[in-house]
């Protein structure tokens, strides 16, 4: 019964990390599509004169505000998932290496080796993070 409401929650923080993902890319790549806009229209000649309006400044801001946002929950979900699945994979495999060792000395190497993959997804999980965080 515990191993399906972890399961169960599992997924659905996966799916929240996905989707909270998925809202920060968009929403990158429309302001990125409108600064290129920008940079060909300046190159190209064409200028358009636009009076300064207070109102649409400070609701740019507020999408500057909400697209940090998201993608601070997107560094958080992605560095919290990768190291929640490395400790799963690393309880798992280190129990499974310790009851080997004690049967078999000799497999310590190999079984050392097996651990050390499964501790590499907790910094894949840092990477992401560290290369969403160079684009906010």
């Amino acid at each position: 019964m515990l191993k399906k409401v972890y399961s169960i929650l599992i997924i659905f923080i996966i799916l929240i990390g996905i989707t909270v993902t998925a809202v920060y890319a968009v929403n990158t790549r429309s302001t990125d599509e409108s600064e290129e806009n920008i940079s060909n229209a300046e190159t190209s000649g064409e200028y358009e004169v636009m009076p300064i309006n207070e109102p649409i400044a400070e609701e740019t801001q507020k999408q500057a505000d909400n697209n940090k946002g998201f993608g601070l929950i997107a560094v958080a979900l992605s560095t919290g998932l990768a190291c929640i699945g490395a400790g799963i994979a690393v309880a798992t495999v280190g129990s499974s290496s310790v009851g080997a060792i004690s049967e078999n000395p000799k497999l310590l190497g190999k079984t050392i080796i097996f651990v050390g993959l499964a501790e590499g997804i907790a910094i894949y999980g840092l990477i992401i993070s560290i290369m969403i965080l160079n684009e906010i």
